[in-house]
């Protein structure tokens, strides 16, 4: 058996294609334990470190740091048994070009790597020939030599080399140029191109166009020309050729364009947005709600003594109203399967977070039976995960319900759109202080507004105007609420 051993990209979960390659935890050479992390790579995901699954010696690296690889595809070799003895011409890891050095027939054939299906056999088309050549189709192979055109007849071969010169020619008498007009004819009379509203203003100022050199079109005189003429900035024309200011900077072309690969988050939550958008009819409500008594209770439950080293939001009291309205009204918390509606007793509570590499949905599992100190640490944990980019697939996985908390952004409020499986979504926008009326006058209370989007498959009107109306219930009062549900 071979001591080489290579080592594929795995599939990272839910049908995961392809990962680009963050960073080498390790490098030829080292001596790797089993399940020790070797590399980073970013899925569609999120950002996951590999570990390995055997332990010996880093033969080779296959590719380098920001390489997108596909699943199936080696990417690291490791010497099972270094103690054995020392390997003929180990491979090294990429240059920093990219590219990677041409490993020794020796190390290539101690090396197991499974056959890649659909592997041509030798002597077909595409497949090795005898001689280490490829087959190809007569007429198709590659071409070794510079194309050669054959000379007409009565030509005179050129050097490989030397420039074609051209016949002299006897010197001509030099004329100007007469100047023309937008179409390509001469302009008559000794006139310059100039506009008939340009040439009454020139008229008007006193401006001689003739003195003048044009920064329009085609060396054309504007009104700028003249006006600066008429003022006494440009006296006379001069021989020098000016580009306009106006022209040079008002180009539209590549170089002020900027061109970003879609690829990893970004690429998984455009396929995501759009497959949803344009399959489960989404319907969204809006419900602003006085949540200044929710407010109070927070403050109240950040005085508690065992609440003191607990981060807590308003987010917390959002996803406990979401929580309890989903007991109240459980066909909201289910998935449309084509020829069924599959509704689930358990809530695995999405949190759609903004990363650096994109937007994340992470989930609490199983939310509906935390304690809410349980849920305000597991929310805790699952925000400073997504921030330092640590996120498991595994928690990204499996959601049924979201929440995505706009407000934190200064906005009232949005229509989310689904995530895949999902039946309901909803947008929590800022807290603000404004005017509102309570018992019969109008004071300052501090107001936010609830989006609701759905999945009118599932959910009708009724149905998600009820949810709706119970999560802002508990948000006005939420003491009452729990006593009145719980």
């Amino acid at each position: 058996m071979s001591r080489i051993k290579t080592f594929n990209l795995p599939d990272l979960g839910e049908g995961l294609t392809e990962g680009e390659i963050l960073a080498w935890l390790v490098k030829v050479g080292d001596t790797i334990e089993l399940n020790q992390p070797i590399v980073e790579v970013e899925t569609a995901k999120a950002a996951v470190e590999i570990p390995a699954k055997w332990a010996g010696q880093v033969q080779a690296i296959h590719h380098p740091e920001g390489a997108t690889v596909e699943v199936g595809t080696p990417i690291i070799a490791i010497d099972t048994d270094p103690g054995a003895g020392p390997l003929e011409a180990p491979s090294t890891t990429a240059t920093p070009s990219g590219d990677l050095p041409t490993p020794s027939a020796a190390s290539l054939a101690a090396v197991e790597v499974a056959p890649a299906e659909g592997m041509i056999e030798p002597g077909l088309i595409g497949g090795a020939a005898p001689g280490g050549r490829t087959a190809v189709l007569v007429g198709y192979g590659p071409r070794t030599t510079a194309a050669k055109r054959r000379p007409r007849k009565g030509a005179v071969p050129a050097q490989a080399e030397a420039p074609v010169t051209p016949a002299p020619v006897a010197p001509q008498p030099v004329t100007p140029e007469p100047v023309r007009n937008g179409n390509g004819g001469p302009v008559t009379g000794g006139l310059v191109l100039a506009k008939p509203p340009v040439r009454k203003l020139a008229k008007d100022l006193g401006v001689d166009l003739s003195t003048l050199t044009g920064s329009g079109p085609l060396g054309s005189i504007t009104r700028e020309d003249v006006q600066r003429a008429a003022s006494g900035s440009v006296a006379a024309a001069e021989p020098v050729a000016v580009t306009s200011t106006a022209t040079s900077a008002a180009s539209f072309g590549a170089d002020r364009e900027q061109r970003i690969p879609v690829k990893g988050v970004r690429k998984l939550t455009a396929e995501n947005m759009s497959r949803s958008a344009f399959t489960a009819p989404h319907v969204t409500e809006f419900l602003t709600v006085d949540v200044t008594r929710a407010m109070k209770a927070l403050e109240r439950l950040r005085g508690r003594r065992e609440w003191r080293d607990v981060r807590v939001s308003p987010l917390l009291l959002v996803a406990k109203a979401v929580l309890l309205a989903v007991k109240r009204h459980p066909m909201v918390n289910s998935t449309w399967a084509g020829d069924e509606i599959v509704v689930k007793e358990y809530v695995n509570l999405g949190i759609a977070a903004a990363t650096e590499r994109g937007l994340i949905v992470p989930n609490v599992k199983d939310a509906g039976r935390l304690s809410l100190r349980e849920l305000a640490d597991a929310l805790n944990g699952l925000v400073q995960t997504a921030k330092s980019g640590r996120t498991s697939p595994a928690d990204m996985s499996g959601g049924t319900l979201t929440i995505t908390n706009v407000g934190v952004f200064g906005v009232d409020t949005g229509t989310p759109i689904l995530p895949p499986g999902e039946s309901a979504i909803l947008a929590f926008g800022a807290v603000r202080e404004m005017p509102w009326v309570h018992k019969g006058k109008v004071k300052v209370r501090q107001v936010t507004t609830l989006g609701l989007s759905f999945d009118h498959r599932i959910i009708d009107g009724e149905l998600g105007s009820k949810f709706l109306r119970d999560i802002g219930d508990f948000l006005a009062d939420p003491e009452a609420a729990l006593l009145a549900w719980t």
